[in-house]
């Protein structure tokens, strides 16, 4: 006898799996979830009820109705004048006792006229507090010491402190809430009314190991190649798409899988509504996939895995499911409610399976959202660029977004300049679940932060002003307050050695992976310090600093300008340069440990701007260079840079002096130069000729 599983069988009645469940248990029909199974025959004598039901219950709803309709004509018709004039009667009561109670209230504060009124914030700086009250910093800070605050004239004391002191010099405090934080700022999210929700796009974020195609996935499902645009094949930054599968929508997280990434996949999975696993039919749970169910679970979000590359001979589905069971993910198939699909991103198959039961589950949570709103949700990833300012990828959690809003993100604050999708088009506004990037921020912005659409530019500010004020005092309090434990344990920690570190990125997101990376690496006998770090190209001003400090930088994704470069080379300032983040890892801890030797050396031999573009049918795009320093081999490997950041790196495919091959161009001529399998060279690119030299041990 056929079966029939109860999210088909909802699908067949067009009805929500939710729904069913709950008249299927009305007619005590044991059911687990909607992966549960029915006969084929009990499966008709349902439809059959079911359809009985709902052709009575819509008869029974119009007779309902009507019978509403002509009770309301009558109440409407048997309300008297008396009851109006009793109910306007009232009114006016009610508002003469509040006038006389607010009376009561002015004149028993007239009473207290020894006693000025002075509105003070929650918290207030000591010099502010004493041009409030207008006596002279000194005699305030004698008070607060006679109370046992030592404090000076640039910290902040409470409200309850300001207050008392207040009072000895005359004044009475009132609290003025309206000078409070970001939160009191923004207006109070009321509750959303029910009938104001709408259905929304489940956001789903991809988590696992790396290398177990997680990106490959995505690929599949959007049909683009993303992942031979990434350094070494991994995904380095957080993306976000949309994608649309058979008119329901549904918005991707791409999270990156090395271990080095952990708190954009925490950030990932604390937006998300369902968390797809990917784990590798051919490998098994690993230690950044048990990483990535202990964040899901964290978030309390449903996991669906998905089990990946079945097409490859060592696959081992079952093996997968069993190691899944040791942290808690049982299988429905035996007895559990985790969902487990296979799947292989290179074939497509299982994916349509892996799609439908995403908007299943998705189904099951009844998502929904107010677009009818000003906007709340999270800052994905920021960074700067060249001619566009601060680029920032927000996910809109609730409410709509639109072109002009004022918007405010931790420190940055703006209006919305432009708004563009996944997809790259230009947009006028962005509802819920729909992942955006935004121009018109005053700065980068952490990316985590919530973001807010507010009444105008004034109020953003102050907020921005105000969270500045708060880090600024959060970071003097740290480097001023110190116990004599901390100075005791500093005298005995006089042996301990430090590494400082400067670290510069492309985006913001792949400094705080670096971040956290290299502080973990510190031991009893080494510590790794961060003294600063930015978005953008290594400057002068960066290798200054590291000279200053005696630190070491490290760049991911970005290079130094000529006159960075020739700086660091006199002020013998160390500057690695990165583009896979598990190599900068690995080279610090050798560098800890006193064992890196390297066996290469990086020598680069020349740069040559590009001055034109000429496309050739059949042979692609050939740069007009000019070569500006050194000497350009043809040979050489090179690499593009844009703005001080690589865009690419690769072999020269052809290197001709007007039409003759040539082996390589000196400093102040010109040539013309291709580029292997890489066509987007536009005008202003740096190409830079570099080889790899033997470092004798």
């Amino acid at each position: 006898m056929s079966k029939i599983r109860v999210y088909e069988l909802a699908k067949q009645l067009n009805i929500t799996s939710k729904s069913l469940i709950a008249q299927l248990k009305d007619l005590d029909i044991k059911i687990v979830n909607h992966m549960s199974t029915i006969d084929s025959e009990q499966a008709e004598l349902i439809k059959e009820l079911l359809n009985d039901e709902t052709s009575e219950n819509k008869v029974n709803q119009k007779y309902n109705n009507e019978i509403k309709k002509t009770e309301n004509k009558k109440k409407d018709k048997g309300i008297n004048k008396k009851e109006k004039k009793a109910y306007s009667k009232k009114q006016d009561e009610n508002k003469n006792y509040a006038s006389e109670k607010q009376n009561k209230q002015v004149n028993s504060n007239l009473e207290n006229k020894e006693l000025k009124k002075i509105k003070l914030p929650p918290s207030i700086k000591v010099g502010e507090f004493s041009d409030k009250i207008s006596r002279p910093p000194s005699e305030v800070i004698k008070k607060l010491m006679l109370l046992g605050i030592m404090a000076t004239i640039n910290q902040e004391i409470d409200f309850d402190s300001a207050s008392m002191i207040a009072e000895e010099f005359g004044y009475i405090a009132i609290e003025d809430k309206e000078n409070n934080h970001q939160e009191d700022f923004i207006v109070q999210e009321k509750e959303d009314k029910p009938e104001d929700l709408v259905k929304r796009p489940p956001v789903i974020t991809v988590m696992g190991h790396v290398d177990h195609g997680k990106t490959s996935l995505l690929d599949a499902i959007r049909k683009t190649k993303i992942t031979q645009k990434e350094a070494g094949g991994i995904t380095q930054h957080i993306g976000a798409y949309m994608v649309n599968i058979n008119g329901e929508k549904i918005t991707f997280l791409d999270t990156p899988g090395h271990e080095a990434f952990t708190a954009m996949r925490s950030r990932g999975a604390s937006i998300t509504d369902i968390a797809v696993l990917v784990v590798a039919a051919d490998d098994g749970v690993m230690p950044q996939t048990v990483e990535a169910i202990n964040h899901a679970k964290a978030a309390n979000v449903p996991i669906i895995v998905a089990i990946n590359k079945i097409d490859k001979s060592t696959a081992s589905p079952d093996k997968i499911k069993q190691e899944l069971t040791e942290y808690g993910l049982i299988p429905e198939e035996w007895g559990g409610d985790t969902i487990c699909v296979p799947v292989s991103a290179v074939t497509h198959e299982g994916i349509d399976n892996l799609l439908e039961m995403i908007l299943l589950v998705a189904e099951m949570q009844e998502l929904k959202a107010n677009p009818n709103k000003r906007a709340r949700g999270s800052v994905i990833e920021a960074k700067l660029e060249k001619g566009r300012g601060t680029v920032a990828t927000l996910l809109v959690e609730t409410g709509t977004i639109h072109i002009g809003d004022a918007i405010v993100a931790g420190t940055a604050h703006g209006r919305v300049r432009a708004m563009i999708d996944d997809k790259g088009k230009r947009i006028k506004k962005a509802g819920p679940s729909m992942p955006i990037e935004i121009l018109g921020l005053s700065e980068v912005p952490v990316p985590g932060e919530t973001f807010y659409v507010v009444k105008d530019d004034k109020l953003a500010r102050n907020i921005a002003e105000k969270n500045k004020e708060v880090i600024r005092e959060r970071q003097l309090n740290q480097t001023q307050k110190i116990s004599l434990d901390d100075l005791f344990t500093k005298i005995k920690e006089g042996e301990v050695k430090e590494i400082s570190v400067i670290i510069k990125a492309d985006v913001q997101g792949s400094i705080e992976a670096l971040k956290q990376s290299l502080e973990r690496l510190s031991n009893d006998e080494v510590k790794i310090k961060i003294i600063h770090s930015g978005v953008g190209a290594i400057s002068e001003s960066d290798v200054m600093l590291a000279s200053a400090s005696n630190a070491i930088i490290v760049g991911f994704n970005v290079r130094p300008d000529n006159n960075a470069q020739n700086l660091a080379e006199k002020e013998k300032v160390d500057i690695r340069l990165y583009r896979v983040i598990y190599n900068a890892i690995e080279d610090m801890q050798d560098a800890m440990k006193g064992i890196l030797e390297p066996e290469y050396k990086e020598q680069v031999v020349g740069r040559a701007e590009v001055r034109q573009i000429f496309r050739v049918p059949n042979i692609g795009t050939i740069a007009g260079c000019h070569v500006i320093d050194g000497k350009i081999n043809r040979n050489n490997q090179v690499r593009i840079i844009r703005d001080g950041i690589v865009i690419h790196e690769g072999s020269i495919s052809s290197l001709k002096r007007f039409k003759d091959d040539v082996k390589e161009i000196a400093s102040g001529y010109e040539c013309g130069l291709g580029i292997e399998n890489y066509n987007d060279i536009k005008e202003g690119d740096i190409i830079e000729g570099f080889t790899m030299i033997e470092v004798s041990k």
